[in-house]
């Protein structure tokens, strides 16, 4: 069903799944153009899960699916406040939160009263920043850029935070610089999972066989996968909630 949430920039939207009662799984998508290729891969994980009788939600965080604010006018820190009162409504019912982040959607849980954390192919703000940097290094037609790349390359604003457009998308140069910072939440005990495909190098509590989805051109799903990592993230749920 589609449900709101309040944080302290406005309303957004957020789809709700499975039961009304017991443990929350929240969903934490992509930054910026991945969330395209990869929400319907989280809504069917979701849908999966309510089957197994897990709850699920989704909520647009500032500049991203339905928010009225901007990309270019959204900070890491906007997202991770609004993905923290998202929890918050359930955590006010006395349901216990569980956050499910989506690569670069591992970085945007850290303000959250989450009870567990559970992260597919977590990538790091220094990795994307990376990427990015690569991405508008091609469209510059691959000439060098230096360490203030975005600073240079910002479009005229007449005042406020300049946005740099990558890919299509403006991005404020804050957020850029804020990137080269953030890592994924990991405290001592609170429970986290980090699972990963099988061709990425990098430790992980289980590595599966599968495509990367957000490397595709155009959005798409994995059915097989879908219903792996839902196997996974309920059986961790419920190991948590014992």
């Amino acid at each position: 069903m589609i449900d709101h949430y309040d944080w302290a920039g406005g309303r957004e939207a957020m789809l709700r799944f499975g039961p009304a009662t017991g443990p929350v799984v929240v969903a934490a998508l992509p930054l910026f153009e991945e969330a395209n290729r990869t929400r319907a891969f989280v809504v069917t994980i979701l849908r999966l899960l309510a089957a197994r009788g897990i709850a699920g939600a989704l909520p647009d965080l500032p500049g991203q699916g339905e928010s009225l604010i901007p990309t270019h006018k959204t900070s890491i820190l906007k997202m991770q406040d609004a993905f923290g009162f998202a929890c918050d409504k359930f955590d006010r019912e006395g349901r216990n939160c569980y956050a499910i982040g989506l690569r670069s959607g591992a970085l945007l849980d850290a303000l959250a009263l989450a009870v567990g954390r559970w992260h597919l192919a977590p990538q790091d703000g220094p990795q994307l920043f990376r990427e990015l940097t690569r991405i508008k290094q091609v469209e510059l037609g691959g000439r060098p850029l230096g360490d203030s790349w975005y600073f240079d390359n910002a479009l005229p604003e007449e005042a406020g935070d300049p946005p740099v457009e990558i890919a299509g998308t403006p991005i404020s140069t804050d957020l850029l610089t804020d990137l080269q910072v953030k890592t994924p939440f990991d405290e001592p005990g609170i429970p986290r999972r980090v699972v990963r495909l099988d061709t990425d190098p990098n430790p992980a509590d289980r590595k599966v066989d599968a495509a990367p989805l957000w490397r595709r051109a155009e959005p798409g799903n994995d059915p097989a996968l879908t219903a792996l990592l839902a196997d996974d993230i309920a059986t961790w749920v419920r190991t948590c909630e014992s």
